[in-house]
C-alpha cells in the first residue's frame, strides 16, 4: 500500500511540474532540487520536515541529524558569503533527510527500513506540500481569467458582510492587532509542526506511527483544496473591491463600504491567485483545533486561540468572505473524518459522516453560484440556514467520533480480603 501512495504520488508531482512548465515556471520537483545546493526559499520550512523525519529515531541519533544539518548549513553559509551569492539556510535540513532515505535503502532492513522511510518521507511530503501549494496557485491564475468574487460577496449580505465588519474593526485597534493576527495567521504551519511533533513524540520508542495525527489530515487539505480553487476562482475583497486589486478590481471600497448586489463573473489578472473558496487556512486551523482537543490544557488553549485568530485574520486582512470560512469549516471535518476512517477503516457511520459532509460542501457551492441573490434577499433566513448547515456537519462529526473514540475502562483492582481474626489457626 505504500509503495503504491508513493508512486500515485510522485505521479501527481510529474503532472503539477509538467502543467508548471507551460506556463513557464519550475514546478515543485526542479524548485526542490534546486534547493539541494542553492539558497532555500523557507529555511524554517525545511527543518520542521527534519524534525518530522527525526521522530523515527532515538534521541541520540537526533542530536547527531541536527549537528550534522547545522554543520552543512554552515560551510554553505560561509560559502555564499564569500562568493556574493544570497543567503539563506535550510540546505543542511534537506541534505539529512534525503540522506535519511538513502541510509534507509541501503543499510536498512525489515521494519527498521520501512520506519526510517515513513519518516523521510514525511519530512518531504510537508516540503513538497509547500511547494505543491504555489504550483497550484500558479495554475490558479493562468487558467482561470475571471473570478467569481462579485456572487460570494453577494451570499455575505446574508451572513451581515463579516469581512468588511472585521476589517473596520482591524482599522480601529490600530497596527497592534494586526501585528499580532499576520504572526498567526503567518505561522499556522509551524504551529501544525509542532502540534504534530506532539502527537509523534513516542515514535522513536514504540517503532510506528500512530494511525492517525495532524501531519496526514494537513496535508490531505493541501492537496486536495486546491483543486476546488479551480472550480471556484476568487480573489478576495482585499484584492476584488480592495486596493490591491489595483485597476483590475470592481471598485475600491473595502472594508468602508458595502459591495452592491450583484452576480457576474470579473476578468482579473493572470498574477494573483485564486485562492478563497474554500478558506484552507480556516480548514487547517480547525483541524488544528480538533487534534488540540486530546492535549494538555495549555495545548486545547493553544488550539482555541489559533482558530479564533486565524478566523479573524482572514477576514479582518480582507483575504476571505464569510462563505469562504463556512465551505473551509465543512471541508476540514469532511477530510478530516475521511482521513480517520481511513485509519481506523470504513463502516456505515463514517461513509454517513463522509457523504454527509460531501454533500453540503456541494450544495453550499452550488448556492453560491446559482442563487446568490435569493439568498441575499431574505438575509433572515439563508444566512440562519448557512449557519445550521454548518452546524449539522459539526454536530454529526463530533457525535460520530465519539463514537470512534476508545472509551476508558479502569483495571479491575483484586478484592481485598479481610484480616484473619485467628492467623494461629491458619
Amino acid at each position: 500500500m505504500w509503495a503504491a501512495a508513493g508512486l500515485v504520488t510522485l505521479g501527481f508531482f510529474v503532472v503539477l511540474e509538467c502543467a508548471a512548465r507551460r506556463y513557464g515556471e519550475a514546478g515543485p520537483l526542479t524548485v526542490e532540487a534546486r534547493e539541494v545546493i542553492f539558497a532555500p526559499h523557507s529555511g524554517p520550512l525545511l527543518y520542521a520536515g527534519l524534525a518530522l523525519t527525526m521522530v523515527v529515531v532515538t534521541w541520540r541519533q537526533r542530536f547527531i541529524a541536527a549537528g550534522v544539518a547545522v554543520g552543512i548549513d554552515i560551510v554553505f553559509w560561509l560559502v555564499r558569503w564569500a562568493v556574493g551569492a544570497d543567503m539563506n539556510f535550510g540546505n543542511g535540513a534537506l541534505w539529512v533527510i534525503l540522506g535519511c532515505a538513502v541510509l534507509a535503502v541501503t543499510r536498512r532492513t525489515g521494519a527498521e527500513r520501512s520506519l526510517l522511510l515513513k519518516g523521510s518521507g514525511l519530512g518531504l511530503l510537508l516540503v513538497f506540500g509547500h511547494k505543491t501549494g504555489d504550483t497550484w496557485l500558479l495554475i490558479t491564475s493562468k487558467t482561470r481569467p475571471t473570478v467569481l468574487d462579485p456572487y460570494v460577496a453577494t451570499v455575505d449580505h446574508a451572513l451581515g458582510n463579516p469581512s468588511w465588519l472585521v476589517g473596520r474593526f482591524m482599522e480601529a485597534t490600530g497596527p497592534l492587532s494586526g501585528h499580532v493576527l499576520g504572526v498567526v495567521y503567518g505561522q499556522l504551519p509551524l504551529a501544525a509542526a509542532l502540534v504534530g511533533l506532539y502527537q509523534l513524540r513516542h515514535v522513536g520508542t514504540e517503532r510506528h506511527f500512530p494511525a492517525h495525527h495532524l501531519v496526514r489530515t494537513f496535508l490531505a487539505i493541501g492537496l486536495i483544496g486546491p483543486a476546488v480553487y479551480m472550480i471556484f476562482p476568487v480573489v478576495g475583497p482585499l484584492y476584488a473591491y480592495g486596493p490591491d486589486g489595483g485597476s483590475w478590481a470592481v471598485a475600491n471600497i473595502w472594508p468602508d463600504v458595502l459591495p452592491p448586489i450583484a452576480t457576474h463573473a470579473v476578468p482579473f489578472d493572470q498574477i494573483t491567485p485564486r485562492n478563497c473558496m474554500p478558506s484552507l487556512h480556516t480548514a487547517w486551523a480547525t483541524s488544528l483545533f480538533i487534534h488540540t482537543r486530546q492535549g494538555s490544557r495549555v495545548m486545547r488553549y493553544a488550539g482555541t486561540f489559533w482558530l479564533v485568530a486565524t478566523l479573524t485574520a482572514t477576514l479582518g486582512f480582507g483575504y476571505h468572505y464569510g462563505a469562504d470560512l463556512i465551505a473551509g469549516v465543512v471541508f476540514a471535518l469532511t477530510v478530516e473524518a475521511t482521513m480517520r476512517a481511513v485509519a481506523r477503516g470504513w463502516d456505515r457511520s463514517a461513509t454517513v459522516l463522509v457523504s454527509y459532509g460531501s454533500v453540503v460542501f456541494t450544495v453550499l457551492l452550488v448556492s453560491y453560484r446559482f442563487a446568490p441573490r435569493s439568498i441575499a434577499a431574505y438575509p433572515w433566513l439563508f444566512g440562519p440556514l448557512l449557519l445550521l448547515a454548518m452546524a449539522t456537519v459539526i454536530h454529526l462529526y463530533v457525535r460520530t467520533t465519539k463514537l470512534w473514540d476508545p472509551k476508558f475502562v479502569p483495571v479491575p483492582q483484586p478484592e481485598s480480603r479481610p484480616a484473619d481474626p485467628h492467623p494461629e489457626l491458619a
